[in-house]
């Protein structure tokens, strides 16, 4: 009994160290990272960040490393950009040599590399192109687009007077304002700020937007290789796009059945057409799959990175209310 006791230790020892030796290979292995501190196998560098204060450890890091650095986030490596010089230089006068998209594992399980947001390579190249030609020939960046943001606006200022100078969540106001300009696009109409059907879509974008900040996600990213196996609220996010996904699905095959080549009605309509014309080509980057994953990528963006902007924009103006006077527009009082 004691020998089969001490046995089944040895071989817990030994799984251990083979688990700990290919952490660490897979930490070391390939391509030239930027310096930073020397992470430990599976947790790599996280007992160095603490979770309260991670902007705080990140700057802390910084004055040793400098403006770039490699940091573990368990096995997981993650190079840091800190200040606006080191982010204009690798987004602005280096951007074709960053534009790829890294692996986010809480949700590459619902886009699997499809979709103009989450794609890489040749695939992200013809969708980008597409998306942006269709997105300015139904306006954006034009006079047209100007015009609908300014209706749109019209119906926020109604609503916002509708509470009487009450304290007010603003989160849902500039959702929908914003959503409706983009769904114009993307789905050829507004909705209605009471439509249930566009508010419990505003909650599910919203909703997946707080999940992907949980710890229970930044865990999922860090340990997919166990977490994908485990239940939990980390599972959330799959479930929240999947029914992102499947509503994208119904409008797709709303259009289909009243599609009218010769007078396309919005972004559906347009890359119906585009399948249609390349059905014969094996290849090609056209298919339904990209179809939804793209609109969905349009719809979420234009919904909630616009609203969050807004958002911050106005609380940045009620804790320095002297910037109201730079501001080159009047703003509204509600």
């Amino acid at each position: 009994m004691e020998l089969g006791g001490a046995f089944t230790i040895f071989l817990a020892l030994c799984l251990s160290c083979l688990l700990i030796i290919i952490a660490w290979k897979r930490i070391n292995k390939g391509g030239k990272l930027p310096p930073g501190p020397t992470p430990i196998p599976f947790l790599g560098n996280l007992l160095q960040i603490r979770t309260d204060a991670t902007f705080q450890s990140f700057m802390k890091l910084r004055e040793k490393y400098g403006p770039v650095f490699t940091v573990y986030m368990g096995p997981r490596p993650v190079v840091i950009l800190c200040g606006h010089e080191a982010v204009k230089e690798a987004l602005v006068d280096k951007a074709d040599d960053f534009s790829g998209r890294g692996e986010l594992a809480s949700i590459e399980r619902n886009f699997q590399g499809y979709g103009v947001a989450m794609a890489n390579g040749e695939r992200w190249k013809i969708l980008r192109r597409f998306s942006l030609t269709i997105l300015r020939d139904f306006g954006m960046g034009k006079r047209s687009i100007e015009e609908r943001i300014q209706e749109e606006a019209g119906f926020l200022l109604e609503e916002l007077r509708k509470t009487k100078g009450a304290p007010t969540e603003p989160t849902f106001f500039l959702s929908r304002t914003v959503s409706n300009v983009i769904s114009s696009v993307v789905f050829g109409r507004r909705f209605d700020y009471e439509d249930k059907t566009f508010l419990k879509l505003l909650q599910m974008i919203n909703g997946s937007f707080i999940e992907m900040s949980t710890p229970w996600a930044q865990l999922y990213d860090m340990y997919s290789a166990i977490m994908q196996h485990l239940p939990g609220r980390h599972n959330r996010i799959y479930y929240l796009i999947e029914e992102l996904k499947d509503f994208i699905a119904s409008r797709v095959k709303i259009n289909e059945e009243s599609l009218d080549p010769q007078n396309p009605r919005d972004f559906i309509d347009c890359f119906l057409i585009k399948m249609h014309q390349d059905k014969n080509n094996p290849h090609t980057e056209f298919n339904l799959k990209n179809l939804v994953l793209t609109t969905l990528n349009l719809f979420f963006a234009g919904t909630e990175t616009v609203s969050s902007t807004l958002r911050y924009g106005f609380l940045l103006l009620m804790k320095h209310p002297e910037a109201e006077g730079e501001c080159p527009y009047e703003l509204p009082t509600w």
